[in-house]
């Protein structure tokens, strides 16, 4: 048999893994990867890009051992992810969607993953985003279609007509005809999407939801990239240079989504090519984001319609405007 893949760390080359039908020898060298990840808090290490690769293609199979499954997701979850496993993972993702690297979006296309939802404010980023697609902004949207207790990008994105698709070749061709689409993870990649539903089972999120947001399915030029923790700023943006993304705007957003705060704005990382560096805006000097949840769901479709049609809070317009303009990869500075 051959060997599935020589990495190289810290200076000793190793096989992992091996071609064929021998089961047993790819789950010993699974299990001695988890081994060395969930050694605790002074004893455990971190995967090489290739090591974590190699490790996630394998976990992301459906007939995966749970056990190791399970096992891994905790140990990363204790651990914490570093760059080079986010690309890792992210790549072996990548090799899980069909047609990947074979149909790809339209040039200056901008990739918007949204994962969290909203509870305490309508989606101005969406907003946004429509308008420039109707400036011809291509703009690819991915997700997830429900979230208990929130309102996704799904959920109002329909109500202002925008088509879903189930397969990348039918989200180009609407991208083509109406300049943005829509597309959920279970359709984009149904093995991560699979991972990332454990969340419930595991009492516990993983590493899982940020490597849905850094996938980029349809290699866009640009991405807008919210986040809950601060960490994930940096390991994100230089993820995205290892996977040769070539502009990402990386930062805390409203709620988790890629949202910029008008009020506000903790950390934004701006990654262009090779070069990541930290970027600052101003208060616009409105209102503050509201820090409630809404008491009625409905309220959050209200007022995104309400927005669609051109009736906006100080607030709502000031985000709209910073969202809009990180839209445009010519305004990208």
């Amino acid at each position: 048999m051959d060997s599935l893949l020589k990495v190289n760390a810290e200076g000793r080359e190793y096989t992992l893994g091996w071609r064929g039908n021998d089961k047993g020898s790819v789950e010993v060298e699974v299990a001695s990867l988890i081994k060395r990840v969930a050694r605790g808090k002074h004893g455990s290490e971190h995967l090489s890009q290739d090591e974590a690769r190699f490790v996630f293609s394998e976990l992301l199979n459906p007939q995966v051992d749970e056990l190791q499954l399970g096992a891994f997701l905790i140990a990363q979850r204790m651990k914490g992810e570093v760059s080079e496993e986010l690309a890792g993972f992210v790549q072996a993702a990548r090799e899980h969607i069909s047609h990947f690297d074979v149909i790809k979006a339209p040039e200056g296309a901008v990739d918007l993953p949204c994962y969290a939802g909203k509870r305490r404010a309508a989606h101005a980023y969406l907003i946004a985003a429509l308008e420039a697609r109707d400036k011809g902004i291509p703009i690819f949207v991915h997700g997830v279609s429900s979230i208990q207790g929130r309102v996704t990008a799904w959920q109002v994105l329909q109500t202002a007509g925008v088509k879903s698709a189930s397969s990348l070749s039918e989200a180009k061709n609407i991208m083509q005809e109406h300049g943005i689409v829509y597309m959920d993870l279970a359709d984009l990649c149904p093995d991560l999407s699979r991972i990332y539903h454990l969340r419930d089972r595991l009492g516990v999120r993983s590493f899982a939801n940020t490597v849905a947001r850094l996938l980029n399915p349809m290699q866009c030029d640009k991405q807008l990239n919210g986040f809950f923790h601060t960490p994930y700023a940096e390991y994100m943006a230089q993820a995205n240079v290892l996977l040769g993304q070539k502009e990402s705007l990386i930062f805390m957003g409203a709620e988790g989504e890629p949202e910029l705060y008008a009020d506000r704005q903790k950390v934004v990382n701006q990654q262009v090519g090779s070069k990541v560096e930290q970027v600052k805006f101003e208060d616009c000097g409105c209102e503050t984001y509201p820090k409630q949840a809404v008491d009625d769901l409905q309220q959050i479709y209200d007022d995104f319609q309400r927005m669609l049609n051109g009736d906006r809070t100080e607030r709502e317009q000031a985000t709209i405007d910073r969202v809009r303009k990180h839209l445009y990869i010519k305004d990208f500075s």
